[in-house]
């Protein structure tokens, strides 16, 4: 057994034993193991839980009916009889029966790792489109186990476990959590009709959006308040972030763009999180450009991009346009810094350094912005005039008898895009620039 000693000055009503099995697969990366338990260590404090000692049990697969053994389940009580604990946390899902069994053989509250993930999201939640995806989360993850929570759902006094539907909601029978299910699915879409509506407006007034994507606690809404100077929240704590943040942000050509902080990801991010989340996700697909922002000095830094990579992947986003921003490297010494990966782009920056964020202004623009190009436009095509001031960089104008000719710095196929949504213009000029670009975008 290997054990770990986690105690939290405050007085707190869950005191838990943290519990990670280790099967002959697992094996095979055991540092990767134990950093998923010391990330629930995190996240188990994060809920406001006082981690009293963390327990590890290498098996050759799971036990069905116990999880991590008969043995271990015995030394497990023992352990939490001396401690005084009353809830045990797995880092893996569990089904309906091991809770079940768990809890008669232990007599404490039983969570998993995406129960207490959950738990953490439903304390977060502050908007109504917040609150409505975590409920619905919570409701899909608890129907096909409300077996399994008998004497979770019967514990006076709350805590983890509890929060977000309510112990009310949860001891119903299923055919009304299914029905509470779809009428969140239908606030859901309501809210996701309106989000919709103001993408497509963002897009069709030309405003370039950013999506700014990373493992939780990479320093996200650090990033988005020093180069917005907004006033946003931010807490050294995992998933301060939960709701969406937009503001608008100045390049240094006068442009100005939307930036859109998205939730932290996480390993074994639920399922029913991400299909809940799907709608804030969508930020990030619907983005023009993604800032993937990663933490300098994790120490698993590699793990955690490949998780974010995955979840963009599952989003259909892995394949935006990218730029890796490594944040925080002024927290890291200069051999850290120096062996941070070189695949790809890349950019190594510190939020509280003025020069790394007008640095990466300069290559976000740049990377928003493609060559300048020369559009020739009759002078009474005031909308088509309009439209190059609002997607582009007008970098030069001249007058040639009834035409303007305006020199751009714009992305062509944004350009494209827009022109054809915005106008419905056939003067030849003009339509044979866009079909030229249209033709080299492909």
């Amino acid at each position: 057994m290997k054990t770990t000693s986690h105690m939290v000055e405050k007085e707190i009503d869950d005191r838990a034993v943290l519990v990670s099995l280790v099967t002959q697969k697992q094996k095979k990366n055991e540092l990767l193991a134990e950093q998923s338990l010391q990330e629930l260590v995190q996240l188990a404090e994060t809920a406001g839980v006082q981690v009293l000692e963390t327990m590890t049990q290498n098996k050759e697969a799971k036990d069905t009916k116990w999880f991590i053994g008969k043995g271990k389940v015995e030394e497990l009580k023992l352990m939490l009889e001396e401690l005084g604990g009353n809830t045990a946390i797995f880092d893996q899902e569990l089904s309906g029966a091991q809770v079940r069994n768990l809890e008669a053989a232990l007599d404490v509250k039983i969570i998993d790792r995406t129960q207490l993930i959950l738990d953490i999201f439903a304390q977060r939640a502050k908007t109504r489109e917040g609150i409505i995806q975590v409920e619905l989360a919570q409701l899909s993850y608890l129907l096909p186990r409300l077996s399994g929570q008998g004497k979770n759902l019967s514990r006076l006094g709350g805590g983890i476990g509890t929060r977000g539907p309510g112990e009310s909601k949860l001891e119903t029978d299923r055919r009304h959590i299914r029905g509470r299910i779809d009428e969140l699915k239908a606030q859901l879409e309501e809210v996701v009709r309106h989000r919709t509506l103001h993408r497509e407006r963002r897009k069709k007034s030309g405003v370039f959006q950013v999506a700014l994507v990373g493992y939780t606690n990479a320093g996200k809404s650090t990033l988005l308040k020093q180069l917005t100077q907004a006033d946003v929240y931010i807490e050294n704590q995992l998933f301060a972030t939960l709701d969406p943040t937009s503001r608008t942000m100045v390049l240094p050509s006068g442009k100005e763009i939307v930036l859109t902080d998205t939730v932290g990801f996480i390993q074994n991010l639920p399922h029913d999180l991400v299909a809940s989340f799907r709608a804030t996700l969508e930020e990030a697909n619907e983005a023009d450009l993604i800032l993937h922002v990663v933490d300098s000095g994790a120490d698993m830094r590699i793990e955690q991009m490949r998780v974010v990579g995955e979840v963009l992947e599952q989003l259909g986003a892995h394949q935006k346009e990218q730029i890796t921003v490594f944040n925080k490297i002024d927290l890291i010494s200069q051999e850290e810094l120096e062996l941070l990966s070189d695949q790809g782009e890349f950019m190594k920056v510190s939020a509280y350094r003025p020069e790394d964020l007008e640095r990466l202004r300069n290559t976000i623009e740049n990377k928003l912005m493609g060559d300048s190009k020369e559009f020739r436009i009759p002078a009474n095509k005031g909308d088509i005039i309009a439209l190059m001031y609002r997607i582009g960089e007008v970098l030069e104008t001249d007058v040639d008898g009834e035409d303007m000719v305006f020199k751009v710095r714009v992305n062509k196929d944004d350009y494209v895009k827009q022109a054809y949504l915005l106008v419905d213009y056939d003067q030849s000029a003009v339509k044979s620039e866009l079909e030229e670009n249209e033709g080299e975008s492909n």
